[in-house]
């Protein structure tokens, strides 16, 4: 017997394990894996049978207990323990048989792969199959014991009483292989065996309890569509978000170590701009102004204003410092060579923020931003008299949700007077 379980076992149970397999890298699920079962009613057998004996048509009492596990919402397994009384009828010489069963099975949620939460999420359905053995022993004129094998498939319908209660109805038959003797005790002559030598059917009632600490079963869960849309679009805006190329250097913004470059000078492969000497100036600007030295200084001087005063001149700040970072000194350079070279020219010093925070707080980070900037010009030779400080508080001009567009707007931009 052990010889046809093992292939068997395998066989009913290929389902369950290959869902397991496919689900062993996904993340836990918010739902309770684990339930118990009790049910009661009837059963009835088919033959074999001693000549003379017959058994009731519906037989008092059937009863079955299960712990089940699901290894996702469509797949598990059933540990099943059972008890069944036969009797005879009242064309039959007495005798009354007591059968003990338990069995593993492989559990299929077909309301779950059918989709039933379409349009119902009160009703569901299981399918179930497996193997078993069971022990049988009958009291006619003397008691006769018998040992089986045991091949069972069935059904069973799930009423949810509420999240954790569910009423379920079962029919289950079951193919018994291995029976020496009859269901009424007399020996049993296997002159025509065909593999399997009697089936036993049971039709059940009880009740199913859900384990755990979440709200839902894996029998009723439903994967809340609306929350995946919307972190899908989430990653699809923050991809393109990340493509965003604010200096127009050719350089998406997530990989330019400098997002504030002069537009139209050349970068490196970082996004940085050329500057051979370290003066501060990019050699394609430096180059530009030096092919026009026939025009007058007045005239450079009102084309490099323009620069600063269109924003192509900033200092960049990293979240929640008030301090620039350190891609931010070749702005801060360019402005302290103009304001050297133009001693009458003065500067608003202009901070922003972006919008994560307190609207109050953000707008004195924003007046710390400038004068700290002012400082360092100080710092450089600067007259303090010349700057002015202005705190203008959060930018918001670029999504607010997007890490990399706030990075552009976190910074201190400059006005030339």
């Amino acid at each position: 017997m052990k010889k046809a379980v093992l292939p068997l076992l395998l066989l009913c149970l290929a389902p369950a394990l290959r869902a397991q397999e496919a689900n062993t890298e996904k993340p836990a699920q918010d739902y309770n894996k684990w339930t118990l079962e009790l049910g009661g009613g009837i059963n009835t057998v088919a033959n074999p049978l001693s000549p003379g004996y017959d058994v009731s048509s519906y037989n008092f009492f059937s009863a079955n207990f299960g712990a089940r596990y699901m290894f996702n919402t469509k797949f598990g397994l059933k540990l099943g323990v059972t008890y069944d009384e036969l009797k005879n009828n009242d064309n039959s010489p007495e005798f009354k048989t007591d059968v003990q069963g338990v069995s593993l099975q492989g559990v299929v949620n077909l309301g779950r792969i059918l989709e039933f939460q379409t349009w119902t999420n009160r009703l569901n359905v299981l399918a179930h199959t497996g193997v078993g053995v069971g022990r049988f022993k009958s009291d006619r004129t003397q008691q006769y014991y018998d040992h089986i094998g045991t091949f069972l498939i069935g059904l069973t319908g799930e009423f949810k009483l509420s999240e954790r209660v569910s009423l379920f109805g079962d029919f289950t038959m079951n193919n018994n292989y291995s029976q020496q003797r009859t269901w009424d005790g007399g020996a049993y002559e296997h002159n025509l065996k065909q593999g399997f030598d009697s089936t036993l059917y049971q039709a059940t009632v009880g009740l199913t309890v859900a384990l755990g600490s979440h709200e839902q079963h894996a029998d009723w869960y439903i994967q809340d569509v609306t929350t995946e849309l919307n972190d899908l679009d989430k990653r699809v805006g923050d991809l393109e978000t990340m493509m965003n190329d604010s200096d127009k250097d050719g350089v998406p913004d997530y990989l330019d170590a400098e997002p504030n470059t002069i537009a139209g000078v050349a970068v490196d492969s970082k996004g940085r701009t050329i500057d051979k000497n370290n003066n501060g100036v990019p050699d394609e600007l430096e180059k530009y102004l030096d092919e026009r030295d026939s025009k007058s200084k007045s005239s450079i001087s009102s084309d490099l204003s323009d620069l600063i005063n269109g924003g192509y001149i900033n200092a960049y700040f990293d979240f929640g410092k008030d301090q620039p970072n350190a891609q931010s000194v070749s702005g801060i350079n360019f402005l302290t060579r103009y304001l050297k070279e133009n001693p009458s020219a003065s500067a608003d010093v202009i901070g922003y923020a972006d919008e994560v925070g307190d609207a109050e707080y953000n707008k004195a980070l924003s007046a710390r931003r400038a004068a700290n900037v002012k400082q360092i010009l100080v710092d450089s030779g600067i007259d303090a008299g010349r700057l002015n400080i202005i705190g203008n508080g959060e930018d918001s001009s670029v999504n607010k949700s997007s890490a990399f567009a706030r990075q552009t707007v976190r910074r201190v931009t400059f006005i030339i007077k």
